[in-house]
């Protein structure tokens, strides 16, 4: 005998858990519309990947480290597994510090992942934007998101400084000592910005705990809403693309989100993650036993701070030492001026896409990116801010070449202050050639062909070499970028002849156009009438 059933099936639970959220936050209808969404299959976004993944790894294993951690400046003696160090005076921050790389399990790993994650994160995060620089990422409708991958540069910049400042350490106590005294060359306010950071005199017994705050949650939480910002840009304006055939401004070619892409940056994740710890695991970074804790009196030597605050140290290394006295305060502009210096190329940076776009005139949107050579003023000006950053680089680490190389220090910062300037006028130069003669080449592949190395003689003895034609994939991807003509000022009389005088800003805007978009600056790409005249009827080239 049978017994009746109920003819309604029982969902499963998950399928149950989505209905339950579908009804209330509207996932299904959300899931359709984004899951789905095309990304672009090319290497170099795998660098935007790697700077999210290591942000990642950065807030994981920071979150390990501060249930650990003391941020405390009150003074301790240490009794812990280091045997050099045993009864030696020192902050409860150190001690904890010390704490965590020998007697907490896996604490030393941890600390090195989230150095050298942090290390990383700045290094994808400078040659991201190098890649988004150099192939025009940037334009409209992105400029904004330029702004925010910059400001989270800088933020990680910040972050990292207070990161490596709260061991109270011998060598972060000497950076956050030429913070201090970089805070106090500003005219009016540095004495007070100071005060205010450090608690009173330096070091005071305030600044761990005031960056341990700076470094948990002030600076990571801003990231954190950038980060997120940035990805929602992302995917609302739809990923850039290179040229190709089949993509336009109005379409992206690539793979879908789920679960091609999903797929591929889940095992992309892991794979950053097991590097970073390979390197964490065979390479030491910042051993503070080996330096010993700070003290007021004492500068560890060789003292050198992380890559990406290399630039500022440089500038500060090489200047002068020039004061002046003005209404009874001096002004240390040995200092003062560097910093300035560095403010402004960091302005620079950040408003570029808007110069850019008020030089050329340029206000459409665009989605197919640029490749380097085809904007030879704008590549030329990256080369050259990047030739600008190594100089002063060397000039951040003066006396470690100075020793390692048996070389002059004085010698070294004569070299920086004299290619400081000339060093980029010459990349400018030597960078904007290159492209241009590439340019060349790419015209002369279009009409020629490629070269074969076949040799062919002729009926009346010449030798000559057969090219062969190149694909119609090919051909559109060296033809496809747009020939743009730079700004005039246009007639300075009207038609009533009434004579127009133009603004000096005129007169530079047109200058500068000219300078991207002139003769001098692009080659004219080959059209199809020259292409069929050239290719009918021979059978070589």
């Amino acid at each position: 005998m049978t017994t009746a059933t109920d003819s309604k099936r029982k969902a499963p639970a998950g399928e149950r858990v989505a209905d339950w959220a579908d009804g209330r936050l509207g996932i299904y209808g959300l899931a359709k519309a984004n899951m789905r969404k095309i990304f672009p299959d090319h290497w170099s976004f795998m660098l935007g990947e790697i700077c999210l993944y290591s942000f990642i790894i950065i807030i994981l294993t920071g979150v390990y480290l501060t249930l650990f951690f003391h941020p405390s400046m009150n003074e301790v003696v240490y009794h812990g597994s280091y045997e050099p160090m045993q009864g030696i005076r020192m902050s409860e921050a150190y001690a904890s510090t010390l704490d965590i790389s020998f007697d907490v399990r896996g604490g030393l790993l941890v600390r090195q992942i989230h150095h050298w994650a942090a290390l990383i994160f700045l290094a994808g995060m400078f040659v991201h934007m190098m890649r988004v620089f150099f192939t025009g990422a940037f334009r409209k409708p992105r400029e904004i998101n330029w702004m925010f991958g910059f400001l989270l540069f800088v933020l990680g910049m910040f972050t990292g400084f207070t990161g490596y400042s709260l061991p109270d350490d011998l060598l972060s106590g000497t950076g956050v000592r030429f913070t201090q005294g970089a805070i106090l060359a500003t005219p009016i306010v540095g004495t007070y910005l100071s005060m205010f950071l450090f608690g009173g005199e330096f070091p005071g017994g305030d600044f761990v705990a005031r960056f341990y705050s700076i470094h948990i949650l002030l600076l990571p939480g801003i990231m954190l809403g950038l980060v997120v910002a940035h990805l929602i840009l992302v995917f609302y304006h739809k990923h850039t693309q290179f040229a190709g055939p089949g993509k336009t401004n109005k379409n992206v070619v690539g793979m879908p989100l789920l679960p091609v892409y999903m797929a591929k940056a889940g095992g992309f994740f892991f794979l950053v993650f097991g590097v970073i710890t390979v390197i964490a695991g065979i390479a030491s970074i910042n051993p503070i036993w080996v330096l010993g804790p700070y003290r007021p009196d004492q500068v560890s030597t060789g003292a050198q701070p992380d890559w990406y605050m290399g630039f500022a140290e440089g500038l500060i290394r090489v200047m002068p030492g020039w004061e002046i006295n003005l209404w009874g305060h001096t002004l240390v502009l040995g200092v003062f001026i560097p910093l300035m210096a560095f403010g402004l190329v960091l302005a620079a940076i950040a408003v570029y896409p808007f110069i850019e776009s008020w030089v050329t005139g340029d206000k459409r949107e665009h989605h197919i990116l640029d490749r380097p050579r085809n904007a030879p003023t704008r590549t030329a000006f990256g080369v050259a801010w990047i030739t600008e950053y190594v100089i002063v680089f060397i000039g951040g680490g003066n006396d470690l070449w100075a020793t390692h190389f048996h070389l002059s220090l004085n010698a070294i910062s004569w070299f920086v202050r004299i290619f400081i300037f000339v060093g980029p006028v010459i990349a400018f130069i030597v960078t904007k050639r290159i492209c241009l003669g590439l340019q060349r080449r790419d015209r002369d592949k279009v009409l020629h062909g490629r070269e074969s190395g076949t040799i062919k003689r002729l009926p009346h003895g010449e030798f000559v070499e057969i090219h062969e034609p190149l694909s119609q994939g090919q051909l559109h991807t060296l033809t496809a970028h747009e020939q743009y003509k730079p700004v005039e000022i246009g007639p300075t009389v009207d038609e009533n002849g009434v004579e127009r005088k133009p603004s000096a800003l005129q007169k530079l805007r047109a200058k500068l156009s000219k300078s991207y978009y002139g003769e001098q600056s692009q080659i004219a790409k080959p059209s199809a009438e020259e292409y069929k005249e050239i290719t009918s009827g021979h059978g070589h080239h």
